[in-house]
């Protein structure tokens, strides 16, 4: 198995597929269908922000799937004390290759990652109705410590 950065616009939208029908098929009334050309329009706009890093994992030389980071810089303010944080947008792995480590050995590649440049914070969220993704953030040791709710009018 090999994690690196990758640019590759292309394969990180081939794979978004996976976590993009979850998401989907969870919650119609937010995503819209899976689509390949623009998901690959929106990555590549993406890709050359330095602030964005995606990490690709393979196996056997096969992409098997990614991960989106930001790295976050929160200034100091009258109100909160400043901090740096690698923030996870999205993890997704193809589906048959679930359960086999891989997510966990990108998120230990993201710790890692946040380690050497200094940072001792991630963050990131999840839809309410992902088992999946709140099952494997609660096993990486992830504490809630806000809610973000809506009300729709």
């Amino acid at each position: 198995m090999k994690i690196r950065q990758t640019s590759n616009f292309e394969c990180i939208a081939t794979l978004n597929k996976y976590v993009h029908d979850l998401h989907s098929n969870l919650y119609p009334e937010h995503f819209k269908e899976y689509n390949y050309e623009k998901v690959k329009k929106y990555f590549k706009s993406l890709v050359n922000n330095e602030s964005f890093l995606f990490l690709l994992l393979e196996d056997d030389g096969e992409a098997l799937g990614y991960a989106w980071i930001e790295l976050k810089e929160y200034p100091e303010n009258a109100f909160k004390k400043g901090y740096k944080s690698v923030y996870v947008h999205q993890i997704s792995i193809a589906d048959t290759k679930r359960n086999k480590g891989y997510g966990s050995s990108l998120m230990e590649h993201i710790y890692e990652m946040a380690n050497n440049r200094g940072i001792d914070v991630i963050e990131l969220d999840y839809w309410c109705e992902n088992s999946v993704a709140k099952n494997f953030y609660k096993k990486q040791d992830f504490i809630k410590y806000r809610e973000f709710v809506y009300k729709k009018l």
